[in-house]
């Protein structure tokens, strides 16, 4: 084992591949990735396409999260469904050791300037409960000796109880996701909104698992800054399945929402 910690999520292995380095440990087995992580190198990916297409907006990010995501090695790929005037459809594959482990659509559009006219209902856009600068710090639970996803993230806690319940927490990358990179907003973004699940966990971690199998995200704008906050809730149906729904907030307010579909099981 290399006993120098990793810098970065990720590292770059050729054109399509790339490193996952302990950083993007999970919380549910040591051996597997956060789907956080991977989901931003997707994104990455996606921007990098779409960007050629002169479309600059992420407006909307799905991901089929087929099988756990192990550390090590994975490549990417992206393909050009349709690519309109004003928007384009992109679908993506992640792979890892000879396996298809999650599949992505995504909707990139083409930004014009239009400000919102005064008095438009429902404008200004709502703003997270706190700032991040008058939000306590908090860690998650899973830190420990082991470098993992909580050693990526810094978080503070603008409302709630962290990982007991709905919650505001703000996020902010303390490392970049690739190495030698600064990590766009959409990927800080797709970073930290995986994570809805865990910052307001209805239920304990060492009685069950509540893993989600999909993450939803849709912006409706480009977020501002490196603080991203999820204001998340929880939802059990008691027959093993739940919803975690995320409102997505930067400094300037509000920027979309997140949902992720849980499978819910008692350890026991």
């Amino acid at each position: 084992m290399n006993s120098t910690p990793a810098s970065s999520a990720y590292t770059v292995l050729g054109e399509h591949g790339f490193h996952g380095t302990e950083l993007t440990r999970g919380p549910w087995d040591p051996t597997q990735q956060h789907a956080g992580p991977p989901t931003a190198l997707v994104c990455r990916a996606i921007e990098q396409a779409a960007a050629a297409q002169g479309l600059t907006h992420l407006a909307r990010l799905t991901g089929n999260l087929l099988r756990p995501v192990p550390l090590g090695d994975v490549q990417v790929e992206v393909h050009a469904d349709y690519v309109g005037r004003n928007a384009a459809h992109y679908s993506a594959r992640l792979l890892g050791q000879g396996k298809e482990l999650a599949r992505f659509t995504a909707l990139v559009q083409r930004e014009a300037v239009d400000p919102v006219p005064a008095g438009t209902p429902g404008h200004p856009l709502p703003m997270a409960p706190r700032p991040p600068q008058a939000s306590e710090a908090v860690t998650m639970p899973f830190a420990g000796a082991r470098a993992s996803y909580a050693d990526l993230v810094e978080n503070r806690l603008a409302s709630g109880r962290f990982f007991a319940g709905p919650a505001c927490v703000w996020f902010r990358l303390r490392h970049p996701l690739v190495l030698g990179e600064t990590p766009s907003p959409y990927q800080r973004v797709a970073v930290a909104a995986d994570s809805g699940n865990g910052v307001s966990a209805a239920l304990d971690f060492k009685t069950h698992s509540f893993v989600n199998c999909d993450l939803t995200i849709n912006l409706l704008r480009q977020p501002l800054g490196e603080w991203v906050c999820l204001d998340a809730r929880t939802a059990l149906g008691g027959n093993g399945c739940g919803l975690a729904q995320s409102v997505l907030y930067d400094e300037a307010g509000l920027i979309g929402h997140a949902t992720q579909s849980l499978a819910v099981r008692s350890r026991g």
